[in-house]
């Protein structure tokens, strides 16, 4: 059971939404091979605004996640991509 979430609100550059998109696409098979994160989603609501939400079942997967690989990636490719820095929000017991 997950008892913890991150949602992270995505808004891409003009110009850089398809590569936003492929980007985030390419972030699922990293998220896969975290064995602590039950649940990720990158979802794109309309043509520059998208989003990651993702859950864990504690801290610790939590904490795992926001230091592996696609938090990373996210960092070095978010100025490039997005509008705004990106603030991660984080839900949960």
């Amino acid at each position: 059971m997950s008892k913890l979430a991150l949602y992270v609100p995505l808004e891409a550059k003009a110009g850089k939404e398809e590569e936003a998109a492929e980007f985030l696409r390419s972030a699922l098979p990293l998220v896969e091979e975290e064995p602590g994160t039950t649940t990720w989603y990158a979802v794109r609501f309309d043509h520059n605004t998208f989003a990651i939400f993702d859950a864990f079942p504690d801290e610790a997967a939590r904490n795992a996640h926001l230091a592996g690989k696609v938090a990373v990636a996210l960092s070095q490719r978010a100025p490039d991509l997005f509008v705004d820095p990106f603030e991660i929000k984080s839900a949960g017991r």
